[in-house]
């Protein structure tokens, strides 16, 4: 089987993927979230004029030139509204958030004024409409201020919780499973015997799948054996999965038991070699209607596909605009060699020199090490058959922000 492009890899995956079914949701659970569906305004903001200072309410064209004196008639605090038409030649002590009585339009601040008992004289000429936020002036009942497919932040939250709804409509989020592969891995905290290795891989790529807006279902690590791959197919089914990701055992040697797993269940992958470096060795499949990513044993491996296509997967199936990570512009900060037919992602840290960013991608890319990873900004971005780029040739990155 050829190498496959990554963009036409992705597309595979993307491939007939639709929003999960949507649900309700109470405000305080859906900051994250993706809106499911437009979301109108159900009263008016503010519902009346209002007061946007401390000061007097008073009719414009009384304080067009002043000084000039009124008589005091009444006060006005925030959820009190005053009971009467206001007259020429009249003022209303008012407190921010206030609603402006019939006959005012304008609030002169109380810096402005001299008050005298029950007489105020304003010492500066006012502006109509000055200090009053005007019905309105956020949003009109029946307004729409949040598109489906946003991703809710608190903000967005708030602004609902403003427009009078007590839940919101989200789509569901993803289940994905993750299982890993191999006699040799043990779990962290555990002194490994000879030949063994402490498994890390199912942390970054549940911090990924998570940040993508998705839950996380822990299936462990399966032994080498074709029977406990095929249970471990089945049990990921079993719970519901919408995503199935597995960590190692997707290639073809003799202790890569997933794809005879799949045979097993009478699934062929769709591919499982990408010209990408690194994660070449993975692989993708349908299992009844689960979508199954066969990923490198390999951490950087195995962080990178999942950040270049799990992600991406997770994000259509909450209904997200942002499928695709995005690229970012830079140059590079250190001279590289001309690159093969395999599309490469490296390492690189990041800093803004000169109003640009530098990408620095680290010296050693070898797909076992975990500490140029965690010390990495970004993921700088390598086209097929690159030539040498020297020391500020202009380059392509993603930024790491999971």
């Amino acid at each position: 089987m050829a190498l496959l492009p990554v963009s036409d890899a992705l597309a595979r995956v993307l491939e007939g993927v639709e929003p999960l079914p949507s649900e309700r949701v109470p405000l305080a659970d859906a900051p994250g979230r993706v809106l499911a569906e437009d979301l109108s305004a159900r009263r008016t903001q503010p519902p009346e004029d209002v007061s946007a200072m401390d000061g007097y309410a008073v009719r414009g064209a009384d304080v067009a030139h002043a000084p000039v004196g009124f008589r005091v008639v009444g006060e006005i605090a925030a959820g009190r509204p005053f009971g009467r038409v206001v007259h020429p030649g009249e003022a209303v002590r008012v407190f921010t958030g206030g609603v402006l009585p019939e006959g005012t339009d304008t609030v002169v601040i109380q810096e402005n004024t001299t008050r005298d008992g029950e007489r105020v004289v304003v010492n500066k000429a006012t502006p109509t409409g000055k200090n009053v936020r005007v019905a309105g002036l956020d949003f009109r009942q029946g307004d729409v201020r949040l598109k489906k497919g946003r991703r809710l932040t608190g903000r967005d939250v708030s602004l609902a919780a403003a427009m009078n709804h007590a839940t919101l409509p989200v789509y569901r989020r993803p289940k994905v499973a993750i299982v890993a592969t191999g006699d040799e891995l043990v779990p962290p905290g555990t002194e490994p015997g000879p030949g063994q290795i402490v498994y890390s891989n199912v942390f970054s790529l549940a911090a990924i799948a998570r940040h993508a807006g998705a839950e996380i279902i822990d299936l462990g690590v399966l032994p080498d054996r074709l029977e406990d791959t095929v249970a471990g197919l089945r049990r990921a089914c079993d719970v519901g999965a919408d995503v199935l990701v597995t960590a190692g055992g997707a290639s073809v040697g003799d202790y890569d038991l997933v794809q005879p797993a799949l045979a097993t269940e009478g699934v062929v992958p769709s591919f499982w070699k990408i010209a990408m470096r690194p994660g070449k060795p993975m692989m993708f499949a349908l299992l009844k209607g689960m979508r199954v990513l066969g990923l490198p044993g390999n951490p950087v491996s195995a962080y990178v596909c999942a950040l270049l296509f799990l992600a991406p997967l997770i994000r259509k199936l909450t209904g997200r605009w942002d499928i695709e990570h995005s690229l970012t512009g830079g140059v590079l900060g250190r001279d590289l060699p001309a690159n093969d037919e395999r599309e490469e992602y490296m390492r690189a840290t990041l800093a803004m020199r000169d109003g640009m960013w530098v990408a620095t991608p680290f010296p050693n890319q070898d797909s076992s090490m975990l500490v140029p990873l965690a010390a990495a900004d970004c993921l700088v971005v390598r086209e097929r058959f690159a030539p040498a780029a020297p020391a500020g040739s202009p380059c392509g990155f993603v930024k790491l922000d999971d």
